[in-house]
């Protein structure tokens, strides 16, 4: 039987707000009840239709009465912040962590609520040299993320797992989105690539998986309205090394030794361009990759855009120019080519004698 009565938190943001909006458009739902401590914008506002906003903090008990009141059903907790903002870094744990705390509890109290749907991050594996060639959704991280909103995304997990043991006749998603990406969403990597010059970590060149965000959407609507529990991987099909990606958004990489990357991130974070995070070092550092196949064969659902469809439409829609003109790039770069065959044929070529 499909949800009734559903709630999105986060509905103020891309995700939460387009979320309602495409629940709300489905006539076989009764209810679509949207919360957030911020009313959406009047453009996704008017996109929610008959989404009934609730203004409402999830950090506070107040939301087991808005649950209980409206016969919630359905709660998908799409409210985890991935980047500070006016609060700073304090303010977004808190309503991570403890929001997720208190939404859990008064879903736990909840004797109607049957399903949970919650946004997680594949930024819960963490990013080492000693990762393996793809994550599945068994492994554990080689290196627990130790701060940021990886170290967030791993205790909501946990609290998640508690609340399915405290109630096992709830079904529970968790789904671990790889990094998002796309024309219309505002997330660490689409303000990183608009960068005009893009600092990146010398001797390293991270393998990135990238999730459309209108797969992400899809798939959060999925999760609401059939019974797939467990937790899924996310992400499009194939890698772009992060050298390519910067090619392909016609940027400039500025390869930066170890001892300078903190600095000029720290400028960047500063100036409110890109957070950067510890965890998102190391993720420009390594890199992450997830095996999809439970989210194909078990979950049912395939993302429309492959990692480099993802970042083309990015690039596209956001309407970035190159910094330096292709062509200029593709001579320099046959030049250098030429250049070292011939380094290398006088290199190798036999001594004559006089």
């Amino acid at each position: 039987m499909g949800p009734n009565v559903v709630l999105v938190t986060g509905v103020s943001r891309f995700l939460g707000g387009h979320l309602a909006a495409r629940l709300a458009a489905n006539p076989a739902i009764g209810r679509v009840l949207g919360v957030d401590t911020a009313q959406p914008g009047r453009d996704l506002l008017r996109r929610m239709g008959r989404t009934e906003f609730v203004r409402a903090d999830i950090r506070n008990p107040q939301i087991g009465k808005v649950i209980a009141n409206a016969g919630v059903d359905t709660v998908v907790h799409a409210a985890v912040n991935t980047h500070p903002g006016p609060g700073g870094r304090a303010a977004v744990k808190e309503m991570n962590v403890i929001g997720t705390m208190q939404l859990l509890a008064a879903c736990q109290q909840s004797p109607q609520v049957r399903k949970v749907v919650v946004r997680s991050t594949c930024a819960v594996y963490g990013s080492s040299s000693r990762d393996p060639a793809v994550f599945t959704e068994e492994m554990e991280p080689r290196d627990l993320p130790s701060s940021g909103y990886a170290k967030d995304a791993v205790e909501i997990e946990g609290y998640v797992r508690g609340f399915g043991r405290r109630r096992p006749d709830v079904d529970i998603t968790t789904l671990r989105f790889s990094s998002l990406i796309g024309p219309r969403i505002d997330a660490m990597l689409t303000r990183y690539f608009a960068l005009p010059v893009v600092p990146t970590v010398l001797g390293f060149d991270a393998r990135l998986q990238l999730l459309h965000s209108e797969d992400a959407l899809a798939v959060l609507e999925r999760a609401t309205l059939v019974e797939r529990p467990g937790v899924f991987n996310v992400g499009g099909a194939g890698v772009l090394m992060l050298s390519q990606a910067i090619r392909r958004a016609g940027r400039i990489a500025l390869p930066l030794p170890g001892p300078a990357v903190l600095p000029v991130t720290q400028f960047f974070r500063s100036a409110r361009l890109v957070d950067f995070s510890s965890e998102q070092l190391r993720y420009l550092h390594f890199g992450r990759v997830l095996d999809t196949t439970r989210l194909r064969e078990q979950f049912g659902f395939t993302p429309r855009w492959t990692t480099q469809q993802a970042f083309d439409d990015f690039v596209r829609g956001r309407g970035l120019r190159p910094v330096v003109d292709p062509e200029t790039v593709l001579a320099a770069e046959r030049g250098a080519g030429d250049l070292l065959v011939k380094l290398r044929g006088s290199a190798t070529a036999p001594d004559v004698e006089s």
